[in-house]
């Protein structure tokens, strides 16, 4: 992976200044938000959890390890989900260290015995582990689908099941304490990094495989460092953001450039997933809902001895509170399965699901598509209805232009109240031009998916007639981030195979 060198200072000094928009000190726009207090919905996870970094599914539950170092996965009510080694394994996880999120599904988890990735139900010995031991210090998933792992040795990229070290001049990039993927301020995406004693870097893509690491300056005030950060993922009409924790505060880093953000007592910790934030300060627990552009700060919730373990894109995170481990959420919502925030959807029909809320049956539950409300009724909750077997029908968005949309479903309650889960998608509709499997899809198929779908451990799919038989499997599998198995298949492949088998799966 080829790098560009470091520029002079003075370029690189005028070039960040153009590129980030910093403002000056006494200039940086100042908010001092009003938090909503809110009664948190608490569920205990019924598993004594470790204080090390998990991963939780925006669909309801996680991957965490717990106290005497096994692995579990967590639904939504606290109860346990199967978790079991791959077949396929040639060697056995042994005690469990961490959890990282590797992308909407699967998570990579750092073991006495190696990297390994968890997915639908598997702990999975990846091909590209044995590049890599332990030493994760932190993931992040970019714009374009690609994995990226800090770790003791450099920060790696993963794309295609394949890793690759990032470099400077030649030099291992080291020392990193936290990723986040947000754009810079020309839109561009961007892997933004912290490293010991607080130096901010991002990394901006310049080709298919090439990136230039730029390193950034926040307008700190006076002895002000960066201690962490997070970011926030896009919606409609908004673009991602970055968010830093440091000695004094916190800075927010939207399309509009810099803002510091007082929010009355210093932040602690720091953790987002999609358009939630989580702050969590000496005596409070506050949440950013980014949508609705506004704070809430929990109540009756002792955060002396909270650690935040992860977070999900409905609005959940799990946290310990002293010794035990609790999803605590603003309040109880609707979840949506068949789509997952950011997915690109290219056929015109589209297969999703409602799961209401826990606790009280809501009065009427509907969907949202772009604000129109789309009626939907139980057991089901299917956004297209159902034939008169049952069957789920798709729901068309023939109607809908390429870009950027929202998927909402609303539980309405008796007493007048609501409860939302919005969910940003890309459509981006089959064009006219047919794809083949043997031009097309075959490549694919030989370079991620023949070790596991030749023979064994998977079901085979070396020819066009499985593929063919098999494409609502397959293509289900691989929108839903659930194969292959060694990692995310890159997004454009992913569409490649959607848009074959919704123009016909054609030879």
């Amino acid at each position: 992976m080829r790098k560009h060198p470091r520029a002079s200072s003075s370029v690189v000094s005028l070039l960040l200044a153009a590129l980030l928009g910093a403002c000056a000190e006494d200039s940086l726009p100042l908010d001092r938000p009003k938090p909503t207090a809110f009664h948190p919905v608490e569920v205990p996870a019924k598993a004594e959890l470790a204080s090390t970094p998990g991963f939780a599914d925006q669909a309801g539950g996680g991957v965490f390890a717990t106290a005497s170092g096994s692995l579990v996965r967590l639904r939504l009510d606290g109860s346990l989900g199967a978790l079991e080694p791959h077949p396929g394994n040639t060697v056995a996880a042994g005690t469990i260290k961490a959890v990282f999120r590797l992308g909407p599904h699967s998570a990579v988890v750092e073991a006495q015995n190696g990297l390994f990735v968890a997915e639908s139900g598997w702990l999975i010995a990846p091909s590209w582990r044995d590049a890599l031991g332990a030493g994760v210090t932190a993931t992040a998933q970019s714009a374009d689908g690609a994995g990226w792992l800090a770790h003791s040795s450099g920060l790696y990229h993963l794309q295609e099941g394949t890793l690759t070290a990032l470099k400077v001049n030649g030099n291992a990039i080291t020392g990193i304490t936290a990723l986040a993927a947000a754009p810079v301020a020309d839109g561009s995406p961007g892997v933004w990094f912290l490293q010991q004693e607080g130096k901010l870097s991002v990394a901006v893509p310049t080709g298919a495989t090439t990136y230039q690491v730029r390193e950034v300056s926040p307008p700190l005030e006076e002895g002000e460092v960066v201690e962490s950060l997070t970011a926030l993922g896009p919606a409609v009409g908004a673009p991602g953001e970055l968010w830093l924790l440091t000695s004094q505060g916190l800075l927010r880093r939207a399309k509009e450039g810099w803002r510091r953000i007082d929010l009355g007592e210093r932040p602690a910790q720091l953790l987002a997933a999609g358009r939630f934030l989580w702050v969590k300060s000496a005596d409070s627990l506050l949440v950013f809902d980014a949508d609705a552009n506004n704070w809430g700060v929990a109540t009756d919730l002792d955060t002396r001895e909270l650690r935040f373990l992860a977070a999900d894109e409905a609005g959940t995170a799990w946290v310990q509170l002293g010794g035990q481990s609790v999803a605590v959420s603003r309040a109880p919502v609707p979840r949506v399965t068949g789509l997952y925030q950011g997915m690109q959807v290219v056929e015109d029909g589209l297969v999703a699901h409602a799961v209401p809320p826990p606790g009280t049956p809501p009065e009427s539950l509907y969907f949202q598509v772009d604000g129109v409300d789309v009626p939907t009724a139980g057991p089901l909750y299917s956004l297209g209805g159902s034939e008169a077997d049952g069957t789920p029908k798709a729901y068309s968005l023939a109607g809908l232009e390429a870009g950027r949309h929202a998927l909402a479903v609303v539980a309405r309650f008796a007493d007048g109240t609501e409860a939302k889960r919005s969910v940003p998608f890309e459509y981006q509709p089959v064009v006219a031009e047919a794809l083949g499997w043997d031009k097309d899809i075959r490549p694919i198929h030989e370079s991620r998916c023949a070790k596991c779908h030749t023979t064994s451990p998977g079901r085979p799919l070396n020819t066009y007639q499985l593929w063919k038989a098999n494409a609502a499997l397959i293509t289900a599998a691989v929108r839903d981030k659930r194969m292959p198995a060694d990692g995310p298949m890159d997004p454009q492949l992913i569409t490649r195979i959607q848009r074959w088998a919704a123009s016909g799966a054609k030879p």
